[in-house]
């Protein structure tokens, strides 16, 4: 099958696309999808695909959460009605945040999140979970979450944890700052004043990027990790539509959002010097490379624990993983059997695939199976 790449997708990203892809479907194989329980209409195939997909009973399903993977739902919600035409799936990419609370109040029927519920978050979740079920968590897709900038005469640019730390702290406040030219030797820095952009909203981009600065610059960064953007300074902007707005029309602007944002506007990022021998680009290969290193934390559920702090070569340390929040028994009835089918899709060979032609990252094989594994077991 021949994947076309999205547009607006610069080349080195869809070489580094290419083989990310070319390493998912080596790592992932044919055999992991499962049916959804109970009764489901007959098996389908996306077009082009040749694959099999079982479509659950016909529901209209709601979802909501995680703009980090927007991109990724509008490809598999388009490829699974397409196969399921009695399915209807709609996801809202309001923010983690949002998205943990609709499903907490029994708005949804799954989330979709860039960070984990907390333990009073899923005490909630029993009070919507029924027959003494509670929110579980499903890491389905991974990605950079790249700095964003606009700096006219500047192509490539490298900055490390500390450094960040206080750019996103308004203690360095011009690009030719000497912290930023002893990182840049032999770069023309302008005295363009720099204008940070963050997320006005809950988000699991905000949580993970300050989850990096404070593993990565502890020293440098006082304000913890959280959804909320709590330092000073800079402009708000809501959604990562909102951030990569704002950097590609302000000059001298800086941002994080994931890489789908950038790569869909075309706007630079970030290299980031991270203790490695050179400094690492945001792309799909070496954000995998870090996901893989990964580990899975948690009592019966899939939450994992990325290594901000990395220095491996080629390991590019700014990560995210999205989790589809759903409830391990006692989900709705009346949608279930469309949402499980749904997931597994997603979840499946199929489903995976095309992720990194979108600017998505690859997750460990044996994450994937346990995902798969964990969605048969669901009720």
């Amino acid at each position: 099958m021949m994947l076309q790449p999205k547009n607006g997708l610069r080349g080195p990203a869809v070489g580094a696309a290419l083989v990310s892809g070319a390493l998912l479907l080596t790592a992932c194989g044919s055999g992991g999808s499962s049916r959804p329980a109970g009764p489901s209409s007959p098996a389908a195939s996306p077009a082009g695909t040749g694959t099999a997909v079982s479509c659950g009973k016909a529901a209209s399903v709601a979802a909501s959460g995680s703009t980090a993977q927007e991109f990724a739902m509008k490809v598999w919600i388009r490829n699974f009605t397409r196969a399921c035409p009695g399915v209807r799936i709609r996801y809202e990419g309001n923010g983690s945040g949002a998205g943990q609370k609709d499903f907490l109040k029994g708005r949804t029927s799954f989330a979709g999140s860039d960070s984990a519920l907390n333990a009073a978050q899923i005490t909630q979740s029993k009070s919507v979970c029924t027959d003494g079920g509670r929110a579980v968590h499903l890491p389905m897709v991974g990605g950079p979450i790249a700095l964003a900038f606009n700096l006219p005469g500047v192509s490539r640019l490298i900055l490390d944890a500390p450094t960040l730390a206080k750019i996103f702290d308004a203690r360095i406040t011009t690009w030719n700052d000497p912290a930023i030219a002893k990182l840049n030797p032999g770069a023309t820095l302008p005295s363009t004043p720099i204008r940070t952009a963050h997320r006005s909203d809950s988000s699991g981009t905000t949580d993970n990027f300050t989850s990096y600065l404070s593993a990565a610059a502890p020293g440098d960064w006082s304000y913890g990790h959280d959804k909320v953007w709590k330092a000073k300074g800079g402009q708000a902007a809501k959604g990562s539509s909102g951030i990569v707005g704002q950097v590609k029309k302000t000059e001298g602007a800086i941002g994080y959002v994931e890489l789908t944002y950038a790569l869909a506007r075309d706007v630079p990022t970030v290299a980031i010097a991270s203790g490695a021998t050179a400094p690492v680009d945001a792309n799909v290969l070496t954000a995998s490379k870090a996901i893989a290193a990964s580990t899975v934390t948690g009592d019966g559920d899939l939450v994992l624990k990325l290594d901000y702090a990395t220095k491996a070569a080629g390991a590019y340390p700014i990560d995210m993983v999205t989790y589809e929040i759903v409830c391990d028994k006692g989900n709705k009835p009346a949608t279930w059997s469309a949402t499980k089918a749904f997931l597994t899709y997603i979840a499946g060979t199929t489903g995976q695939q095309d992720l990194s032609f979108e600017g998505y990252a690859t997750l460990p094989a044996t994450i994937v199976s346990k995902v798969r594994s964990r969605i048969d077991d669901l009720s």
